[in-house]
């Protein structure tokens, strides 16, 4: 897309286009799974300019390594180039925990940003596992456990995409990371899922 397969070669190209009109680019969205590179990228995107002057910003769509991404590290010449911002997939079946979480780390309290995140992370690696285009079925399935639609059936019979193995684990890490809104509705959708596989809850 940026003229070459090579990572280093790409961003190099993109980062030229960004500098050359710094002022016209608000940020840059990447979704590597690799926060090395994208805090490097991040070190060298342009410290003015942005829609407000202020820089441009990273947007992360590292549905892997959010936490740590957006809390940032503190390094580079401006905040911006410090922390990442969130343009994420996975804050749609995370959005309480994702809200509460940004708002603690607005007031100051790291602590608490990575102790409300910090559990979504290994649920946010679940649904997007590979094949990760598929995770749109997990995102359905949290909004199904959720009370936020009355079924699970997606266009193209997409639900079918995850196994019986994978929705379990899914379920388990929700819990896990307090994202069950309604846990008496999510145990009896999860158990009549259970049912229709032939398994006894």
């Amino acid at each position: 897309y940026w003229g070459s397969r090579n990572v280093d070669a790409a961003m190099d190209t993109a980062l030229a286009v960004i500098a050359a009109h710094p002022d016209k680019v608000d940020g840059i969205k990447i979704s590597l799974l690799d926060k090395d590179k994208e805090v490097a990228m991040r070190r060298r995107l342009p410290a003015t300019g942005g829609t407000d002057g202020q820089g441009v910003r990273m947007y992360t769509g590292d549905d892997f390594n959010y936490a740590e991404l957006i809390a940032g590290d503190g390094a580079g010449s401006t905040p911006r180039q410090g922390q990442s911002d969130a343009l994420l997939g996975i804050f749609d079946a995370i959005a309480p925990a994702a809200s509460a979480a940004l708002a603690a780390l607005a007031a100051g309290d790291t602590a608490r940003f990575h102790a409300i995140l910090g559990p979504t992370v290994p649920l946010s690696r679940h649904i997007f596992a590979a094949p990760t285009r598929f995770y749109k079925t997990g995102v359905v399935f949290m909004a199904w456990l959720n009370g936020h639609q009355s079924h699970f059936t997606m266009v193209g019979g997409q639900q079918s995409t995850r196994s019986l193995v994978h929705f379990a684990e899914l379920f388990r890490l929700a819990d896990q990371a307090d994202l069950l809104e309604q846990p008496e509705l999510a145990v009896q959708r999860m158990g009549h899922l259970l049912a229709l596989h032939g398994v006894s809850a």
